[in-house]
């Protein structure tokens, strides 16, 4: 077999040529038989297949290609790209790139050289050219003026300080004598002590202190109090006031039992409008709930009819900024407002005068009357200052103060027969205090719990229902140490950043809050499910509260400025 083998060039064929065998078989002397094509006698040509170089054509590379199948030159490599250039390329499309913003050739620099050149160029304003390379012959760019005077020198060379620049100081003196030694906090040479300042300092001085004392006279100046009676019939024909309780009505608005069973309102009774902007706080006459009493961001307090022609009876001026909460006295013949313009004031309903006006320069939050009867010359009012401060009306000053929160007050509310208060603030906690007593009994503050500007007791006096920022009304218990009652959560609306007001039905069936959507939510106090819920106001829903002798009389008050009357 190895003498039958033969290149590629004598032949395509393994096997021998006729010719060949005789000639073989002269000089072997030996006789080849015919080839018979059996499995054991088939050549194997194990030879590779190298492609004659005259059939290689050279072609040009595509420079996208990662692999080419065969050795090129140089010159294929590097060749120019071949064919028509696209016509609406740039020049810099058209120009040579291996990155996005274009060509980058390897180079070494010295780090701290470049960051040296670096500074010098912004501190001196002059650097040397990088494209010399050449040593000793690099030239200047940037400011040269200031190369010269400089001599070049970098920002890492030490500058000497200039002559004068730095200041002497007086000797140091005897360390012998205590008055007299200075040692190295002696003054400087020719420093001038003097606090006086100069004519044109006065006048700058005077100018911006002058207007801060007219500011300051401005707001301390109080808005003169004045009131408008809207009615012509103030009394009836036997000399009784709008205070009086009416009871030609189908409710006896003097019973002290609760409806028997409350019902959801389906449909708007009435809408009451008067003020200019949106109203922040509204409330019913104690009692007999037939006169409601709404403070707006007006600055106007308005008292309205909720029975027969529901008419404005009268408005309250005397604030100078928005009013944010006002309270009535047990009676009802009394009511405190307070404002943004840091002042409470005690009204008296039936006449409208101001009786007497409060301040301690510090903005309050809410007001509370003391519920008992026997202190009703005693109210407390929450401020932004994290306190909350005791007023006694009869000397018009503060006798107590209860400084324990972390931040603004927002909520008062008394609990256990008036005996303590409880107060939330934008700390997130809420503290039981006892009257009186300027020290909490109790602080509930939690990582999962919001801030709570809403609080309202329930009618049995067991429960307070807390507005949470977390978007639902969480119940603690009064007599259980106040713990948070888990189960009886009230879900389903947005007031997140409002305050929005909560409230029973008189006989505790049912929770009511408005939301931020100007919605106004009823909730099953039992199964804590929502049980209606509708459109009430344009913008959001501030104020709601349930009558306290209706069964399914609600008024609500909105940031759109309007009350209205459902049933």
């Amino acid at each position: 077999s190895l003498l039958a083998y033969q290149s590629d060039e004598e032949g395509d064929s393994g096997a021998p040529s006729e010719a060949k065998r005789e000639k073989i078989s002269e000089d072997t002397d030996t006789v080849i038989p015919l080839p018979i094509k059996t499995a054991a006698q088939v050549a194997v040509n194990c030879a590779p297949l190298v492609p004659d170089r005259v059939s290689v054509q050279t072609a040009a590379i595509d420079p996208s290609v990662k692999e080419v199948h065969y050795n090129p030159k140089y010159e294929e490599i590097f060749a120019p790209q071949m064919g028509p250039s696209n016509p609406f390329k740039t020049d810099q499309q058209k120009a040579k790139k291996n990155m996005l913003s274009g060509f980058v050739e390897p180079a070494h620099f010295n780090h701290f050289e470049f960051e040296n050149q670096r500074r010098t160029f912004h501190k001196f304003g002059y650097a040397v050219n990088p494209s010399d390379s050449v040593l000793g012959t690099a030239s200047i760019i940037g400011d040269k003026e200031a190369a010269e005077f400089t001599n070049e020198m970098t920002a890492f060379e030490q500058q000497k300080g200039a002559p004068g620049k730095k200041r002497k100081r007086e000797g140091r003196g005897d360390p012998g004598t205590v008055d007299e030694y200075q040692g190295p906090w002696a003054d400087f040479v020719g420093e001038v002590k003097t606090a006086k300042p100069t004519e044109e300092q006065l006048a700058v001085l005077e100018k911006q202190f002058g207007d801060k004392k007219k500011k300051k006279k401005q707001e301390e100046e109080v808005v003169e109090e004045k009131t408008m009676l809207h009615i012509d019939d103030p009394y009836d024909y036997q000399g009784r006031s709008f205070l009086h309780i009416p009871q030609d009505l189908d409710v006896d608005l003097k019973s002290e039992e609760p409806p028997d069973k409350c019902y959801v309102p389906k449909k708007l009774l009435h809408t009451w409008s008067g003020h200019s902007k949106g109203i922040s706080a509204i409330r019913f006459l104690p009692q007999s709930g037939h006169l409601l009493l709404s403070a707006g961001m007006d600055s106007k307090i308005k008292l309205w009819e909720v029975y027969k022609e529901r008419r404005c009876i009268r408005t309250y001026l005397g604030h100078g900024k928005a009013v944010k909460d006002a309270c009535f006295s047990n009676d009802g013949t009394r009511f405190l407002s307070a404002s943004y313009d840091k002042y409470l004031k005690l009204w008296d309903t039936e006449t409208g005068k101001c009786i007497d006006r409060f301040s301690n320069n510090k903005l309050p939050y809410c007001i509370k009357f003391n519920p008992d009867e026997d202190k009703q010359n005693l109210f407390l009012a929450g401020c932004n200052d994290k306190k909350i401060y005791g007023w006694d009306i009869k000397s018009g000053e503060t006798i107590q103060e209860y400084d324990r929160h972390m931040g603004a007050v927002n909520t008062i509310t008394f609990v256990d027969e008036n005996r303590k208060f409880v107060t939330t603030a934008d700390d997130k906690s809420l503290r039981v205090w006892e009257w009186d007593t300027p020290v909490d009994m109790k602080l509930i503050a939690e990582p999962n719990m919001h801030s709570m500007p809403a609080v309202t007791a329930h009618p049995n006096g067991k429960w307070i229902a807390c507005q949470s920022m977390d978007n639902q009304i969480i119940i603690f218990g009064v007599h259980n140490n106040f713990r948070m009652n888990r189960k009886k959560t009230f879900k389903g609306h947005m007031v997140a950043g409002y305050a929005c007001q909560i409230d029973f039905s008189p006989e505790g069936s049912y929770v009511i809050s408005g939301d931020s959507d100007g919605r106004l939510n009823i909730w099953d106090w039992k199964t804590t499910r929502i049980h209606s819920k509708f459109k009430a106001h344009d913008s959001v829903c501030i104020g709601a509260l349930w009558h306290p002798h209706e069964t399914s009389k609600i008024v609500t008050a909105g940031w759109d400025g309007v009350i209205k009357l459902w049933d």
